[in-house]
């Protein structure tokens, strides 16, 4: 498999897990209080939009430390 390939895959799994763990995480915050109809279809929206948001930036942050750590062995 070409690294194009394996970086393909790494992203996909990364992003993939992430997404489950802020989706896990963020059953806890209660959303009720700073909306008007909790259970409405816009709350719903909000809450997906929410975690995709967050399962970007979380996952982007571990990849670039995840690259930026194997570019280490090149500095010494």
């Amino acid at each position: 498999m070409n690294p194009e390939g394996q970086d393909a895959i790494l992203h996909i799994t990364v992003n993939l897990i992430f997404l489950v763990i802020v989706w896990w995480s963020l059953q806890s915050f209660r959303f009720d209080v700073f909306l008007r109809n909790p259970e409405g279809p816009k709350a719903k929206l909000l809450m997906v939009l929410v975690t995709i948001a967050l399962s970007h930036l979380v996952s982007s942050f571990f990849i670039e430390y995840l690259q930026g750590s194997l570019t280490l062995r090149y500095f010494f």
